[in-house]
């Protein structure tokens, strides 16, 4: 069975942005447009977050989904869909089969996180976890529509999927008329394609700007080839937006209208995450935090006013806290220490007492005695702080120099 059938070629165009508009109302929700006054200040004019981290399902991907099962003829619902994902379109094709009356499968990786897995049951989907990565699963979620007749639900390449994914920038326009640049983490190539078909056919004086993780960014090299490139292995830990390949249809949407694409790092990555948490009170994956890595990585390169779109907040716990870590790690917020003390009793509450005095958090001391470096009465103690930032790092050394200790940085 092919999955680019004619249809799949037909391009997008405005008019079906405005219908799956009409398709979505009562199913999806008009999200917010909070504003940021910190990222304000970076930038040095309004920036606002479009938060689909808030949508049905935690992600922007029920839109799509919703709108490609829709349009199916009754005898490809009554064969029901198939999908594959690691987790928002898994959840996304799950739900929107649900209120549509479809008979849905979804193959899942197995090392899934259990709790986008159990989401993704709760909605209604016969969830198989098969496959250790996901290309081994959507092997198998098509080799089950071959089998089956199931209509097979992409991710991304597809025109009602992108009609979709384009009524985010419908929204930005009607809650925003005064826009002047729109930011969004691209993967597969879906959302960003979607929203640029909508904003230039209304206002072509709007830049789009695409967003990568650098170790997964198949769109510059695909841009710069004039056509879709893959990627060997791509790595990072925004794993929605961790595609190997673009769509075949955004490619060519994002070739003719998506002005340009950035790439972020994994630090900036977990720095927008933990920003998002800690300045908007909001809960936001990596991948959707990839439009604020790019304001943070270069605030002054985007006209505004400025909507970054929060594409998703379905984050599993165990990786939100390394994660989190890591973020705090990047943005100076930790500190690692080398010091000798005079082995005696009280020199170690002397130290903790300056660390105080210096309001420096201890989350670990450890000692050692038996380096041949050291001298007879000494020992040597490396801690980890948990500090306010770059600056009090600085004069955290700087205070515990004065005192009277000799300092090492461990970096």
């Amino acid at each position: 069975m092919s999955f680019s059938t004619p249809d799949t070629f037909r391009p997008v165009i405005l008019d079906d942005v405005r219908g799956a508009q009409k398709m979505l109302s009562g199913v999806a929700r008009v999200t917010a447009l909070e504003g940021s006054r910190h990222l304000t200040g970076l930038v040095g004019a309004p920036v606002r977050l479009k938060c689909e981290n808030l949508q049905r399902t935690g992600s922007f991907k029920l839109r799509g989904a919703y709108v490609r099962i829709s349009c199916l003829r009754p005898e490809e619902r009554a064969a029901g869909v198939v999908a594959a994902s690691a987790g928002n379109h898994a959840q996304g094709v799950a739900l929107a089969s649900s209120l549509l009356g479809v008979r849905s499968t979804v193959f899942m990786p197995v090392g899934a996180p259990l709790p986008k897995v159990a989401a993704t049951r709760e909605y209604g989907a016969d969830v198989r976890l098969q496959g250790q990565i996901i290309e081994e699963t959507l092997d198998a979620a098509r080799e089950y529509a071959d089998r089956t007749g199931a209509v097979f639900i992409h991710p991304f390449d597809h025109p009602d999927i992108i009609a979709g994914q384009g009524t985010v920038g419908l929204e930005i326009l009607e809650q925003c008329p005064e826009v002047r640049t729109i930011v969004v983490g691209v993967g597969g190539g879906g959302l960003a394609a979607g929203i640029a078909v909508a904003v230039k056919a209304i206002r072509p004086d709007v830049r789009v700007v695409g967003v990568q993780a650098a170790g997964a960014a198949a769109y510059p090299l695909s841009l710069a080839a004039g056509h879709p490139v893959s990627l060997v292995s791509p790595v990072t830990m925004a794993d929605g937006i961790r595609v190997g390949r673009p769509g075949d249809v955004p490619f060519r949407i994002i070739e003719e209208l998506v002005d340009e694409v950035r790439t972020v790092s994994e630090d900036e990555l977990s720095s927008a995450l933990l920003l998002c948490l800690e300045r908007a009170k909001l809960v936001v994956e990596p991948a959707g935090a990839a439009p604020v890595a790019a304001l943070l990585s270069d605030p002054r390169a985007f006209a505004g006013p400025v909507v970054a779109v929060l594409s998703g907040g379905n984050v599993d716990p165990l990786l939100l806290q390394r994660v989190l870590r890591h973020g705090m790690a990047a943005a100076g917020r930790y500190l690692s220490l080398r010091l000798r003390l005079t082995d005696r009793p009280g020199a170690l509450a002397a130290l903790l007492g300056s660390l105080s005095v210096l309001d420096a958090n201890v989350l670990d001391v450890s000692h050692v005695r038996t380096d041949p470096r050291l001298g007879l009465t000494e020992v040597e103690v490396e801690l980890q702080l948990e500090t306010k930032g770059p600056e009090h790092c600085g004069a955290v050394a700087s205070g515990l120099r004065d005192a009277g200790y000799t300092v090492t940085v461990i970096h």
